[in-house]
């Protein structure tokens, strides 16, 4: 069937009766998400892409240039930016290694049809505290490495090399903790204010990932309502009120650019979210208030007391990821507008209009089979049950079972099948997966409950298991120990 002439707005109604809900036509003006891949089993690269396009997100932050990743987005005209990880930044203090990086991940997309790469993210919050120090001396030279590769390339007017940073990298002083008396923190200020410098020369821009979210977290003295948008009683500074975290944030860096000579400089927000479990203040309900605040504020170019205007912001994250590190908190997997699955878990407006509803999620996403695994309520031996637990727990995601989390309200025997079945479902629902010495069961019955959902995991080619079936079968057999 002949469909060059079908216009886009008659593919939308196609898909609405395919699918019965409507295409986004248009995003707010610079909004972008950020797409992570640190999962167990990946939803298709194309599958994420489409995802993309029927919400109409234009804009997409990655965290490499993944080959499937990148050959998904060629032809979509979907604005990247692609990322060089933190352990890679050592190598692109090799100039030659720098322009090598360049070539394989740059240039060869840039081509009619291929991949329009926007920015280049030159390490990922290479200085936050917790590094101590290491990566403070392999970052710059990086970043002025693969910007000089850039424009040796002859790409480098319309391709820029930028470094996302955590907040932590500015402060206000103690005895005067003002927006207004923003400053880079003191141990890299002499480093800040070079890559600043560069990236002014560059007409590349600062990168900078802002959480609210982390205010509240481990901090039950902070004011809540200062962690949203929708009214908190004011922080006065220099006659200007700062109802929200976001805004004092935003402008503390703005002060801190001021400082080092570049208060008009380029600020993207790489990186701004609300995580839905793992916490007791990451719930679905504290993410939509979150959104239902920034979107319409990003829409109608508020802008923030210092930096009035757009903002360009890329919200964390598109799609949860079962395998990142918990170091900072359970929370870390749980930053999606769409589950491990690719369906959205609440009404949001990325037009921010207020007309909040589902956004339209993966399609033909293949599920293993309605199967889980459960704590076998016949089972004698319990002396084990802890270890098993726990075993089970530390190569799954067991984080909806924290503190103040969807599934805090287990039962012991719920928590063992919650455990239980993580496991059994990463293991690609494998038999030999479901026993834990005796004390679990397979079942055909959904045992979600309440707020708490018992997962099936979806088919993928790019499952990442963790330690082989064969391995532990061999384990069983040589130890009484665990598995």
């Amino acid at each position: 069937m002949k469909t060059s002439g079908v216009s886009r707005r008659n593919m939308c109604l196609w898909r609405f009766v395919l699918v019965g809900c409507l295409c986004y036509s248009v995003v707010v003006d610079g909004l972008g998400v950020n797409w992570g891949t640190m999962a167990t089993h990946k939803l298709p690269p194309k599958t994420v892409v489409q995802m993309l396009k029927d919400n109409g997100i234009k804009k997409v932050k990655l965290f490499d240039a993944d080959s499937s990743t990148m050959s998904a987005l060629a032809g979509s005209d979907i604005e990247v930016m692609i990322a060089i990880p933190n352990d890679q930044l050592a190598a692109m203090n090799d100039y030659d290694r720098a322009k090598q990086w360049v070539n394989r991940n740059v240039t060869r997309y840039n081509f009619n049809g291929g991949v329009n790469i926007k920015y280049v993210a030159v390490g990922n919050e290479p200085f936050l505290s917790s590094y101590n120090g290491s990566f403070i001396n392999t970052t710059f030279p990086a970043l002025q490495n693969i910007q000089n590769a850039l424009n040796e390339a002859r790409v480098g007017d319309s391709i820029k090399a930028t470094v996302p940073l955590n907040a932590d990298v500015y402060n206000s002083p103690v005895n005067n903790p003002v927006p207004s008396a923003g400053q880079f923190r003191s141990d890299i200020s002499g480093i800040m204010a070079q890559i600043v410098n560069f990236l002014s020369k560059n007409n590349a821009p600062f990168t900078v990932n802002i959480y609210p979210f982390l205010s509240l977290y481990g901090n039950d003295n902070f004011p809540v309502n200062y962690a949203f948008f929708d009214g908190a009683t004011p922080i006065v500074d220099n006659g200007i009120q700062y109802t929200n975290v976001f805004d004092a944030n935003f402008d503390t860096l703005v002060s801190a650019l001021k400082s080092v000579g570049h208060g008009d400089m380029t600020i993207l927000v790489g990186e701004v979210g609300w995580p839905t479990d793992g916490d007791k203040n990451a719930n679905i309900g504290n993410a939509y208030r979150f959104y239902n605040g920034l979107l319409p504020r990003l829409a109608a170019n508020t802008g923030t007391p210092l930096r009035p205007g757009s903002i360009e912001v890329y919200l964390f994250s598109l799609i949860d990821e079962d395998a990142k590190s918990i170091a900072p908190g359970s929370f870390e997997r749980h930053w999606g507008i769409f589950r491990y699955d690719g369906q959205p878990k609440f009404g949001i407006d990325l037009t921010g209009q207020g007309q909040n509803r589902l956004l339209i999620g993966a399609q033909n996403v293949q599920y293993l089979s309605q199967r889980w695994c459960m704590f076998d309520p016949n089972a004698k031996d319990l002396t084990k049950l802890a270890d098993n637990i726990n075993y089970a727990c530390t190569f799954s995601d067991c984080t909806s079972l924290e503190y103040g989390s969807s599934c805090n309200g287990l039962d012991a025997n719920g928590n063992a099948s919650y455990a239980f079945n993580m496991y059994y479902q990463v293991q690609n629902q494998n038999d030999m997966a479901c026993n834990f010495q005796g004390l679990a069961m397979v079942t055909t019955q959904n045992l979600s409950t309440g707020t708490c959902d018992f997962m099936i995991q979806i088919v993928s080619s790019s499952s990442s298991l963790g330690p082989s079936l064969l391995g532990l079968a061999v384990l069983t057999l040589l130890t009484p120990l665990l598995l």
